[in-house]
């Protein structure tokens, strides 16, 4: 058991490269499965979650061959199994990414519900319209969820709500299906971009993809192929919003800015001063943050993703802001742990009001999920003495070597073992 041991008050300054996207290496690895030889996959991040999808499909009979620690080659010719059970996809958000990966395979699939971060239901119905309008037979029983088909057929589908994974699980079950299918309503992210792209590296067919209405015909097979995932727009996002909060210039190489402009348009509004240019962002901030009102909602519009961060800049920020969640029904629960701190925030439903103070106070806190683990260590930047965050392993599902990253822009962040409650602090 560890914890994270944050000295804050400084503000970062300095470079730090952006990892591959976590969001896009969760689908792509399970598309690897639908190829007919090896795939080489770059740039995947050394996070938690991607080691455990990694797991699955070796277990699924899968061959895996670690070239770098962000490279591997997957051989999938010998998966055998369709059975993804409950403790391999409780650790996990992304486990219902095999069912289409399965489907598209082998007609057959057997996949827990998704673990994963818990911020409101995380219902799977349009993944199961989608692949019944395919052809499969869906069924929940015994806390699996079963699909069977005779041959995946193309359809229309109409997204009841923008689902990013429903849009993800269907181009994965339609990819080899017979004919055309036609995704209406679909989520735009870049990482479906990325997916699609990756796809059709591999001979698939799709139209479409960054737009809401996505074209996919089948086709019989695809060939293996070499493919590097795109930038993380989220953990770029997080770094800018510590530069943000603590008042740093930091430059972030290896992004898409494109993929952030949502989130600078933002930050320039609460006065930061960022450049752009081909695969680098500068941010620079030299004053106080000022108040801004956000409203999360699916791409092109504020990621729900950057939510928790963008909320702690705020909290330090001049004046009132108002955060709006339009995308998840339970993505506050980390106000408890700002509020621990000082922080002013007054939750009613899925709206915040946040009153900015001069500064944070230090606090034991807990990372309760993911993105509000990111928050709880932008929480602590901030704050002047020592934050304590327990939890942590919420945060290794999506953030790579972050104690190296945050040390290398000047952070007092590290990474400590806990035994019997206690925090050991190893002598220098």
């Amino acid at each position: 058991m560890e914890k994270f041991v944050i000295g804050g008050g400084k503000a970062l300054k300095g470079e730090v490269r952006i990892s591959g996207a976590k969001n896009a290496a969760v689908a792509i690895l399970p598309a690897v499965m639908l190829a007919d030889g090896p795939c080489i996959i770059e740039n995947l991040p050394e996070i938690s979650d991607v080691a455990a999808i990694l797991n699955v499909i070796k277990t699924l009979g899968a061959e895996i061959r670690v070239i770098n620690k962000s490279t591997v080659e997957i051989n999938p010719a010998h998966i055998n199994s369709f059975v993804v059970s409950k403790e391999m996809a409780n650790c996990m958000r992304a486990s219902s990414y095999f069912l289409g990966a399965l489907l598209g395979r082998m007609n057959r699939a057997r996949v827990a519900p998704p673990g994963g971060c818990n911020f409101g239901v995380r219902p799977i119905d349009q993944h199961i319209k989608g692949f019944e309008a395919l052809g499969a037979e869906m069924s929940i029983e015994n806390g699996m969820v079963e699909g069977r088909a005779h041959g995946l057929r193309g359809a229309s589908i109409y997204l009841d709500v923008v689902s990013v994974g429903a849009t993800i699980n269907i181009i994965l079950a339609a990819v080899k299906a017979k004919g055309l299918t036609v995704i209406e309503n679909a989520a735009r992210e870049p990482h479906i971009v990325d997916l699609a792209n990756f796809l059709n590296s591999m001979g698939a067919d799709i139209m479409g993809a960054g737009t809401s209405v996505i074209k996919i015909r089948g086709v019989d097979t695809l060939k293996g192929t070499s493919y590097s995932i795109i930038p993380d727009q989220i953990e770029a996002g997080t770094y800018m919003a510590a530069a943000v909060a603590t008042g740093g210039d930091i430059m972030l190489n290896n992004v898409t800015p494109k993929h952030l402009e949502s989130i600078i348009a933002k930050m320039r509004e609460m006065g930061a001063e960022i450049t752009e240019y081909d695969e680098t962002v500068r941010v620079c901030m030299n004053r106080r943050p000022k108040k801004c009102n956000i409203k999360t909602l699916p791409h092109p519009g504020f990621p729900t993703d950057m939510q928790p961060q963008i909320a702690t800049v705020l909290t330090v920020a001049e004046g009132t802001s108002i955060v709006t969640e339009g995308v998840w029904d339970s993505r506050f629960r980390y106000v408890d742990q700002l509020t621990l701190m000082g922080a002013d925030i007054q939750v009613d439903g899925k709206m915040a009001v946040i009153t900015g103070v001069d500064h944070l106070n230090p606090a034991p806190v807990k990372a309760v999920d993911l993105r509000a683990g990111a928050a709880m260590i932008i929480a602590g930047l901030t704050a002047n003495g020592i934050t304590e965050i327990e939890d942590i392993d919420h945060i290794d599902r999506g953030y790579e070597n972050i104690v190296e990253k945050f040390s290398a822009l000047g952070a007092d962040i590290r990474r400590v073992p806990v035994i019997d409650g206690r925090v050991i602090l190893k002598q220098a």
